[in-house]
């Protein structure tokens, strides 16, 4: 074979090579734009599916959010009715202060069951803004500024989040 007939040959067979490459080329570039798009579909779904979790363990703990808040009124009047009765009426209403007893006993249960832990912050205790809510401010001799002097309200936590501050009276003078 002489040169003229290789070389037209090779002209020939590359011109019957080119269309099958480009086809290849092109069915190769297809498979990788179809594994980079399943590639991302899946990693959507992977993390649709950790969002959903997230969502589903976020709405167990903090669903009852608003039940929870409802309740705290009544925590409280139990509280104040045990308060309000005078030392010598204790024991002539005896089982009446038990049941009422029994009853806050019984709703600080559930609240804990559920996640709901007091914050009881004592006269003395250095005043926190992420736990308390100060009601007003006095100078009260014998204090540091931003020592609770007096406590109102009893707050609560659900989990870690805070479901109401403790209300509380906070000293103001200077040194």
């Amino acid at each position: 074979m002489s040169q003229e007939e290789t070389t037209s040959s090779q002209v020939e067979l590359e011109e019957f090579e080119t269309p099958e490459a480009d086809e290849l080329e092109a069915l190769r570039a297809e498979r990788d734009e179809f594994r980079d798009k399943f590639m991302r579909v899946l990693a959507d779904a992977e993390n649709s599916r950790k969002r959903a979790e997230r969502d589903r363990k976020e709405a167990e703990m903090y669903g009852g959010t608003r039940l929870a808040r409802d309740l705290l009124p009544v925590y409280d009047n139990l509280n104040r009715a045990i308060q309000a009765i005078p030392e010598e009426s204790r024991a002539a209403s005896a089982a009446l202060i038990e049941g009422v007893e029994l009853t806050l006993r019984e709703l600080t249960n559930v609240l804990t069951k559920h996640g709901v832990t007091p914050i009881s912050p004592a006269v003395g205790d250095q005043f926190d803004p992420q736990l308390h809510e100060a009601m007003f401010e006095a100078p009260l001799p014998g204090t540091k500024a931003g020592q609770i002097i007096q406590v109102m309200t009893e707050g609560f936590l659900l989990h870690d989040r805070l479901l109401r501050p403790a209300q509380v009276g906070v000293s103001s003078n200077a040194g």
